[in-house]
This record gives structure tokens, sequence and C-alpha cells, in this order.
């Protein structure tokens, strides 16, 4: 099962990929929209983990695309801020399944994505 995290934060981003990793999943990092729709176009992934505060495009872009090229993937958002803390993303990303505090420790994430990827 392959996980791609979009998050800005390399160091923080490959701390979650050696978690996901350690529940026997595959995980790719990368820091930007762009990146992420490279990496969609050349694999395919199970979970998405991205950061809705993301600096070099859009978290949201980055979901709806996943969802046009991979309509089974599952999206699980990360965010420092209360916005959509409401559960309105729900209604919005057709294939979120988690909105998450940049908080949670490591290895809840990994879990959430091992749950997610099956």
């Amino acid at each position: 099962m392959n996980v791609l995290i979009v998050e800005n934060d390399a160091g923080l981003g490959g701390l979650w990929a050696d978690h996901i990793r350690r529940v026997g999943l595959s995980a790719d990092v990368v820091q930007s929209q762009l990146q992420a729709v490279e990496a969609m176009q050349s694999d395919t992934f199970d979970v998405l983990i991205v950061n809705l505060n993301l600096t070099a495009g859009s978290a949201l872009a980055v979901a709806d695309y996943a969802n046009y090229r991979l309509p089974d993937t599952k999206v699980i958002f990360v965010t420092s801020n209360s916005f959509f803390s409401d559960g309105s993303i729900f209604s919005f990303i057709s294939n979120a399944c988690a909105l998450v505090p940049k908080g949670t420790p490591p290895g809840d994430l990994a879990a959430l994505a091992d749950y997610h990827s099956r």
C-alpha cells in the first residue's frame, strides 16, 4: 500500500513517513502541489496525507486531482488551524476521510493511514 505525504516541512514529512513505513506501508514525501500531481501521474497511492495549509499550491487542488486521477484514494488532511473544524471539509472534498491537528502523534497518523489504506 502506498502513501503520499504532501507537507511543507520536509523534516516533519520524513518523520511521518518513517512511522508509516513501520506499519508496513510505503511512503513518499513531497512539498508542493506540483510535486504531488507529478507523483500521482507516475504512481498510484491508496492514501494521501496533505497539509491543509500547503504553502506551495493548494491542498484542496491536490485532493481534487486525486479524486479525478485516483478516485479510490483517501485523503487525510492535517491542519494547524481551526478552519474546517466544523467538519465542512467532508462536504467539499468527497475523498476526505480525516481531518487531524498537525500535532497528532506520528504513530496515530500512521495508524490512520494504515486503516484507510485497506
